[in-house]
């Protein structure tokens, strides 16, 4: 099968986890947290119906990837979680190479369901380390210490052949030669991929209050895109080099179910506000579910989902999407795909532009973002779609 044909049948399953032991102060995700028991036997029977509904509008799939994320799904049992594996696999075909990503808590709790993941069928882990001193995890709200961290990793590494871990930076106080130590640190305990995201301060969340306040001092900009270039250099020099504006992986280990968002292909959505695009009679559907859990399991009891949006996007709103998600890859995207789903080609002037400014490369057919462009990505997209 040639890449192209393998990008073309791309097919995502991405499976929603809400519950987490607490919400941490940045995080703007659909997470909620409750203290009684969750009845995860009541929730499992609930993704299944959901699935096999999903299955119904769109059979015939072939599952390449499989995502489980949150909120925090390492707190769910090891069954539940091949439980729903289990209904992707008898609803639809799943690949023999099928990529199957769980996000974990890097804590000795959740760690210790690690090989249990294994058995039920997960085969890549992504852990939420976020950073790796104690200081910084404190006021990231995070219920880990660093030590706890890397001995999650560890743990992971015996368990996956594959794994990765997040990590944020520009946090409050951090200096370039602060992160550059923590950054090399984290590459020797990551084999193949590191997701490295800038914090940011989201509106309805604790943080956006203390910065408001002045209470939360977050670095200014030019320290953020020197922080940026530290990243990818680092992260180049190590033989993680980005593949996408805050990814990176060595070469063939790059996430395959996120490069099906990044693509523009296909993916289904399932549990508490899931989102999906689907295709149903040649026209791509945007879909989400209820957000609130338990909302959503009785939407799920009474009429076998819990879809309470589904528009059909027309060729504008696809290309649009096309272009915002595909940006931020390296690869880039590809101009005629862009040209058949809008209708229009690219402005060649405003491409021009681009091009002089050295923001953008035309290369192999692809027009692609360069490293200096992607730090005032938004701005690039503006223009192209303009």
């Amino acid at each position: 099968m040639s890449n192209a044909n393998a990008q073309q049948d791309a097919f995502g399953v991405y499976v929603h986890w809400p519950f987490c032991l607490s919400k941490c102060p940045y995080c703007d995700f659909n997470s909620h947290v409750r203290h009684q028991q969750i009845d995860e036997e009541r929730f499992a029977r609930a993704f299944a119906r959901e699935i096999e509904t999903t299955a119904s509008r769109i059979p015939g799939r072939t599952v390449t990837s499989i995502f489980l994320g949150g909120g925090t799904p390492s707190l769910m049992q090891p069954q539940t979680v091949g439980s729903i594996l289990d209904s992707i696999a008898k609803y639809w075909n799943v690949d023999s190479a099928v990529e199957v990503s769980m996000e974990a808590n890097p804590t000795s709790v959740d760690a210790t369901r690690f090989h249990g993941y294994r058995a039920a069928g997960v085969n890549r882990v992504s852990l939420g380390v976020q950073a790796l001193d104690d200081a910084s995890l404190k006021s990231l709200g995070r219920l880990h210490s660093a030590r706890e961290a890397l001995d999650a990793v560890a743990i992971a590494r015996s368990a996956f052949d594959r794994y990765s871990f997040d990590l944020i930076y520009a946090r409050p106080d951090q200096t370039p030669e602060m992160w550059t130590s923590e950054l090399k640190l984290a590459i020797s305990e990551a084999a193949e991929h590191l997701s490295l995201y800038q914090l940011t301060i989201e509106e309805g969340t604790p943080f956006f209050g203390l910065h408001a306040a002045g209470k939360l001092r977050t670095p200014e900009e030019g320290l953020s895109r020197v922080l940026y270039d530290v990243t990818q250099d680092v992260c180049a020099q190590h033989g993680l080099p980005t593949y996408e504006i805050s990814n990176h992986a060595r070469p063939g280990a790059e996430c395959k179910h996120n490069l099906v968002y990044w693509r523009g292909q296909e993916y289904a959505g399932i549990g508490p506000g899931a989102h999906g695009r689907i295709d149903i009679d040649g026209v791509r559907h945007a879909t989400s579910t209820e957000k609130r859990p338990e909302t959503w399991l009785m939407r799920v009891e009474a009429t076998g989902h819990g879809v309470t949006l589904d528009e059909s996007l027309n060729s504008e709103e696809r290309a649009d999407e096309y272009l915002l998600m595909g940006l931020r890859l390296v690869e880039g995207i590809d101009p005629a795909r862009y040209e058949a789903l809008s209708g229009r080609p690219f402005d060649p002037v405003r491409v021009q532009n681009l091009c002089e400014e050295g923001a953008i490369v035309i290369e192999n057919g692809r027009l692609r973002v360069t490293q200096e462009g992607f730090p005032v990505l938004d701005a690039v997209v503006a223009d192209l779609a303009a």
